[in-house]
């Protein structure tokens, strides 16, 4: 991510923004960071998790959404774009808004080598102040490298790294697991 400018806008001048935008921004109190683009591994390891995840959950109390749904983290005033988030029961939405989800169970973020130490620290410092956050997965898109961090307390998360594809990913907040194979299906290295 790149700062845009020095200027600092408003959350509601943000999203005026960012609807007649043609690329994503993140907003980070007061600064927008125009996003990079993604490339062929990360959309694939990020479709995959979605496609995997969506057909597992649809008949359950549980919906998954894909990269251009954002996400209002109140207390930080962030704006930013997860690659994959699951939502367990009722969407909640930002007021007024129809774009901007608050409630996310689930948060799944493919690291780009540009931005990886903020997705791993910033962000999920940020993401931790949401009461609905249960568990974080980090998913590297130059080696096979899956971080995953599950709420077991107040305060308390557990770290469960997975480094061969033979191993399965089980999810501890939703009823979902996959296969490591699967989540980097045509991933080229």
């Amino acid at each position: 991510m790149v700062q845009a400018q020095d200027r600092r806008y408003s959350p509601q001048e943000y999203l005026e923004l960012e609807t007649q935008s043609e690329f994503r921004s993140d907003y980070i109190d007061g600064e927008i960071i125009p996003m990079t683009g993604g490339t062929p591994n990360h959309n694939r390891i990020a479709g995959n998790i979605y496609a995997t995840l969506n057909l597992a959950l649809e008949d359950q109390d549980y919906e998954a959404f894909v990269t251009d749904l954002r996400l209002w983290i109140p207390k930080k005033k962030i704006f930013t774009y997860p690659d994959v988030m699951v939502v367990q029961g009722e969407v909640k939405l930002l007021e007024g808004r129809v774009d901007t989800v608050t409630n996310p169970v689930v948060i799944v973020e493919v690291l780009s080598e540009s931005i990886q130490n903020y997705d791993r620290d910033g962000k999920f410092r940020s993401y931790r102040t949401l009461e609905s956050f249960q568990e974080y997965i980090l998913i590297d898109q130059s080696e096979i490298h899956v971080e995953q961090f599950s709420k077991t307390g107040k305060r308390k998360w557990l770290l469960s790294e997975y480094e061969d594809e033979n191993d399965t990913l089980v999810f501890s907040s939703i009823p979902f697991q996959m296969p490591i194979s699967a989540i980097y299906k045509k991933v080229k290295f």
